[in-house]
């Protein structure tokens, strides 16, 4: 329990901090985003307008207070365009962007470790297999393969739509059908860094003299490589699957504009397209906090899977 507070009180200075670096990216990058966003229409007075209605012509301390004091009570502000509330816009988009995530992931996770282990187990056709995995999965950027599965699965094989979405609850066939692509071309290059990673750590953990004592005892290979090295070779997986987190949340800006998902990352695109920035300081804050709580509850399972770190983090 020490742990665990610890861990979620150091997680508060950090939301704070990041709050202050989304707000101050915004404002002090060169030029005046009022006459960016108002482009031709930017004459004197509706700058001036505009200015005064998104509390611009105030000290940065002012702004700040009360941007964060929003925050505070769930006002994200207003969509300059459409004049929405953006804590509406955010509330039907991140479901959409966790879900691409999250399933990535997963997938990632299922195809990266089992192949990570299956190399660490000594030279053969697996190990050249994986390696050939890991190469390519590495190597190929995701809008290409993203554009590349389109033309394969949608065009050519007329399989899987291009884009589009439903949401889960609406229709959960068609939304496993729209997701497919986009979580496959996500997950890939995910999965090739897992089982890189898984690679090195279980050949770490065979090494070590506690799989030869288990051998000489008798045990099962299997039970040794699954229940015992891969165990110990957990936290190195487990960090660099919290640390690609953060890489499919940047990922998922593109791949949900190549796929037509109405996620942040597309809500993002859209708001710098139309200068919108109310709604890009917005989604910037909510992803970046995304990562801080998979960040902390990264922490967290390193304290599950090893309880030799201490609330200090010592081990």
């Amino acid at each position: 329990m020490r742990y665990i507070l610890e861990r979620i009180l150091l997680t508060i200075p950090t939301l704070l901090a990041m709050s202050v670096f989304v707000f101050l990216l915004i404002r002090l990058v060169p030029g005046d985003p009022v006459q960016t966003m108002l482009g031709f229409r930017a004459t004197p007075q509706n700058v001036a307008t505009i200015r005064h209605q998104l509390h611009l012509d105030e000290p940065l301390i002012t702004q700040y207070r009360e941007w964060l004091s929003g925050l505070l009570h769930g006002d994200l502000g207003r969509d300059y365009v459409s004049h929405a509330p953006l804590s509406e816009l955010l509330r039907s988009a991140i479901p959409v962007t966790l879900e691409l995530t999250l399933l990535s992931m997963g997938l990632a996770l299922v195809a990266g470790v089992p192949l990570g282990v299956l190399g660490a187990q000594g030279p053969g056709l697996a190990r050249r297999l994986t390696d050939g995995f890991v190469i390519g999965g590495v190597s190929v950027p995701d809008f290409w393969l993203g554009t590349l599965l389109v033309l394969l699965f949608s065009a050519t094989l007329v399989w899987l739509p291009p884009s589009g979405y439903t949401p889960f609850t609406a229709d959960p066939l068609a939304n496993l059908r729209y997701m497919i692509l986009p979580v496959t071309t996500l997950a890939i290059g995910e999965a090739a860094y897992i089982s890189r990673t898984t690679r090195g750590s279980m050949e770490e953990a065979l090494g070590a003299p506690f799989v030869t004592f288990l051998r000489a005892k008798g045990l099962p290979e299997r039970s040794i490589v699954y229940r015992h090295a891969l165990r110990n070779a957990s936290v190195p997986i487990v960090t660099v699957a919290g640390i690609q987190f953060g890489v499919l949340l940047g990922g998922a800006i593109v791949i949900e504009t190549l796929f037509g998902l109405p996620g942040v990352g597309r809500l993002t695109v859209t708001a710098i397209n139309q200068r919108n920035y109310t709604v890009v300081q917005g989604a910037v804050l909510v992803i970046a906090t995304l990562f801080i709580v998979v960040n902390l509850l990264t922490d967290l399972l390193y304290g599950w899977l090893d309880p030799r770190i201490s609330a200090g983090g010592e081990r």
